[in-house]
């Protein structure tokens, strides 16, 4: 299932089900020593292929758990907020986030993402929760599991006050 346009109003009626999956990401290490040149997290489990392949029990780098966490905003962007054709949308927060197994440079991931709630908070602001399973191309277990918030805006016009409530 992939969500086609409907409105924000029409969300209600998703809740507890299967929203979508996003198309596959390549984590490869050009994208693994960008997340790092951006953190300053230059752990050589990441970033150094040859020591990687002696040393680690993966026999190759893997990505950051938070590269993996980042991952989320850009897949809920292709399966929720392009479809609901929404202007704005602000990450929110994070209820829960589980690192459960290492992504291996080279690998292919998706996001696979069902909605836990919606919430009015008033003044065009609806309170997106989803749970999101960042899954890993031939792999059963995923590599992350996490319940994250987004704050869906109805207008341009809405105030950031409103935003903030």
């Amino acid at each position: 299932m992939k969500l086609e346009k409907i409105e924000l109003t029409a969300l209600k009626g998703y809740v507890g089900r299967e929203l979508g999956v996003s198309g596959w990401l390549l984590i490869d290490q050009a994208r693994i020593d960008c997340f790092a040149d951006c953190t300053g997290d230059h752990q050589w489990i990441h970033v150094d292929p040859e020591r990687a392949r002696r040393e680690s029990p993966y026999g190759t780098t893997i990505a950051h758990g938070y590269l993996t966490l980042s991952l989320v905003a850009q897949t809920t962007f292709e399966v929720l907020v392009a479809p609901l054709g929404l202007t704005r949308a602000i990450n929110y927060g994070i209820d829960r986030a589980r690192f459960l197994t290492p992504i291996k440079a080279g690998s292919q991931v998706r996001n696979r993402i069902h909605l836990v709630a919606v919430e009015d908070k008033g003044g065009g602001c609806t309170l997106l929760t989803t749970r999101n399973c960042i899954e890993v191309d031939g792999q059963d277990k995923p590599a992350l599991i996490a319940d994250t918030l987004v704050m869906a805006i109805g207008t341009d016009s809405t105030p950031a006050q409103e935003i903030a409530k």
